[in-house]
């Protein structure tokens, strides 16, 4: 039986870079998050509006089912709070969770290098720390986001072939 991996963080974490990395390594498929989010929600995202709960269950389901339609699956997504984690395993036992830690100022130092990407704003980004309840150590484990790319791959991968 295989894994099924999540990658958590706020947006500019490093999710889909990990998460990539991760799937590459392990020959999993990837999931990127953001590429399953309805139209509506981008079109709040992208002229700065912060998403509410509801506009994000559907999101988590979605997610949910690419969990459970593949034996093994690495999928970035935020995981802001611990009843999106919830939505994000639910009917799943074989979910390992990593969460991307950083500071807002480490993490909106990355966003304004980014090209092309919908999420827009630091208030976007202040939005998803004020909504952030960071998982518990039993929840996911947690890597620092302050070392380079690098040694957050090699940690997180050594944490799931353990």
């Amino acid at each position: 039986m295989g894994k099924k991996i999540v990658v958590l963080g706020v947006s500019g974490s490093g999710k889909s870079l990990i998460g990539k990395r991760l799937a590459d390594a392990l020959g999993y498929p990837f999931f990127d998050g953001d590429d399953y989010h309805n139209s509506s929600n981008i079109e709040k995202m992208s002229k700065g509006i912060p998403l509410s709960d509801q506009d994000r269950f559907g999101w988590l389901s979605t997610l949910n089912a690419l969990l459970k339609n593949h034996e093994c699956a690495v999928v970035a997504c935020s995981g802001l709070k611990p009843e999106y984690r919830d939505m994000l395993k639910k009917d799943l036992d074989d979910v390992s969770m990593l969460y991307l830690k950083g500071d807002f100022d480490t993490i909106w130092q990355r966003h304004q290098k980014r090209n092309g990407h919908y999420f827009k704003g630091q208030d976007m980004l202040k939005s998803q720390f004020a909504t952030l309840i960071e998982p518990s150590q039993s929840e996911a484990f947690s890597l620092d986001i302050s070392q380079d790319a690098d040694s957050v791959f090699q940690q997180a991968l050594a944490y799931i072939k353990q």
